[in-house]
């Protein structure tokens, strides 16, 4: 899940985005409203935490300009702005959820993970192809029935084709799911982290498989169990 956090206290966003990477998140964080608009007209975020706080434009006149832009894309409010009118202001501009600072970071990841739940949102609790079930939620993997360990990243991928069953995955689709602007990957790093995790998944016994599609991406297909 690739979400975008705007937030002008530097201390702030960055302790918040690296608990976020922790929870599995890719993170592009950014300081001001001009900035978040910019990103949001050039990548799609599955989610995106706003202050409403910010140096060049307040965060409602970045909320509406976002909301026009991506309107399908669940928007959480994460100010100081505590006042109950502030908090219906908000909502009523179109924001998802609105958290109030001082806050803690599982909260803040179980409300992301909420909006992103809800219908037509990114993130579905149980996903399965083949023998292959990922508890999204809990970060449970079980292969045929047993319980398996991937890597942070190689999880993130099955997750990615596993949202993704039966449709072509491009290199482009998985370079903005799994890498932030802060962490762009080199030039192989997606064919060899997918060759990584086609063969951790033959290892483990999966009944999925991972093609692929020269010149075209890839896809995860399902044997139907």
């Amino acid at each position: 899940m690739r979400l975008l956090y705007v937030e002008d206290n530097e201390r702030l966003s960055s302790n918040t985005a690296a608990s976020l990477r922790k929870s599995s998140f890719v993170v592009d964080a950014v300081s001001t409203g001009e900035d978040a608009i910019h990103a949001v007209k050039s990548f799609v975020y599955d989610a995106i935490v706003l202050d409403l706080g910010l140096p060049d434009i307040d965060g409602l006149t970045v909320l509406e300009r976002v909301r026009a832009a991506r309107p399908g894309t669940p928007i959480l409010i994460c100010t100081a702005r505590d006042r109950l009118e502030d908090r219906v202001q908000g909502l009523n501009a179109g924001s998802d959820d609105y958290l109030v600072k001082p806050f803690e970071v599982a909260e803040l990841v179980a409300r992301l993970r909420a909006v992103l739940r809800r219908p037509g949102g990114a993130l579905g609790v149980d996903l399965r192809a083949g023998n292959i079930a990922l508890d999204t939620i809990a970060r449970k993997l079980l292969v045929g029935g047993e319980p398996a360990r991937l890597s942070r990243r190689e999880l993130d991928l099955l997750e990615l084709f596993l949202r993704r069953k039966g449709r072509v995955v491009t290199r482009e689709a998985i370079e903005d799911a799994l890498y932030g602007l802060d962490d762009p990957p080199t030039p192989n790093a997606i064919e060899v982290a997918t060759h990584r995790l086609r063969r951790r998944l033959q290892d483990l016994g999966a009944t999925a498989q991972i093609q692929t599609l020269r010149g075209i991406g890839y896809i995860l297909e399902d044997d139907g169990l």
